[in-house]
């Protein structure tokens, strides 16, 4: 393959990458225990401030969680595959495409339970800081992340530079918690106007996130899923 070619096809496999990291920040980011404290921090003094402290401390947690696990355990694992062949990644989208799946198939059987999870989380949301709930929260959630893994493991398993897989893990979470952000923006945008849609929208998420946070989750599992099979079964 000629230089120029593999330059092509190098900075469409960067470009597919990144269209799969934010598809995925993106459905991971109608979170309910992140959306729900929020919500609830716009009633309080100082509303704009807090809120925004309070998306302060998610991503600098799942920054540092999402980096550390690239340049240790992903650099690891890539020092003894160093060239990750087109079948590899291929078996990588199967494998992502995959679990999303599942997640989206447990998300729905078990939709009751994990909304029911909003209220406490809410009520958590009372007398702390806002930057330390918002971390407290973050590292609560850390091990169940699946798609934030899933989108860890793709980053990985792709043969982009270190910086480049480092800024891709800061993408995910600056669009994970674009919610929280935009609710900044409103209130800096409408003041005290816009508080009472914002309670609305926190039932309507706390009633309906799973359901929808599932459409999302296995529509990217299933454009995965595809895009892996057919990789798979044309590679030699």
């Amino acid at each position: 393959m000629t230089p120029g070619r593999w330059s092509h096809w190098k900075n469409r496999g960067v470009l597919q990458l990144t269209l799969l990291v934010v598809s995925i920040a993106l459905a991971d980011s109608l979170n309910p225990s992140t959306m729900a404290p929020a919500l609830y921090l716009t009633t309080v003094h100082s509303p704009r401030r807090r809120v925004a402290e309070f998306a302060a401390g998610i991503f600098a947690v799942n920054m540092v969680a999402g980096a550390l696990l690239v340049l240790g355990p992903g650099q690891l694992i890539l020092s003894g595959v160093p060239h990750t062949s087109h079948h590899a990644k291929h078996v990588i989208e199967l494998v992502v495409g995959l679990a999303l799946l599942v997640f989206a198939a447990l998300l729905v059987i078990g939709r009751h339970r994990v909304a029911a999870r909003i209220a406490p989380t809410r009520r958590a949301a009372r007398g702390q800081r806002a930057w330390a709930l918002g971390a407290g929260i973050a590292a609560v959630e850390l091990p169940t992340a699946f798609p934030y893994f899933a989108a860890i493991a793709a980053i990985v398993g792709s043969d982009i530079s270190l910086p480049r897989q480092l800024a891709l893990v800061g993408l995910f979470n600056a669009i994970f918690v674009l919610p929280v952000v935009l609710v900044v923006v409103a209130l800096a945008l409408a003041g005290p106007r816009i508080e009472p849609r914002l309670e609305r929208t926190g039932e309507w998420l706390q009633e309906r996130w799973p359901t929808v946070f599932a459409i999302l989750a296995g529509a990217v599992g299933t454009g995965l899923t595809v895009v892996g099979v057919v990789g798979v079964s044309g590679s030699p």
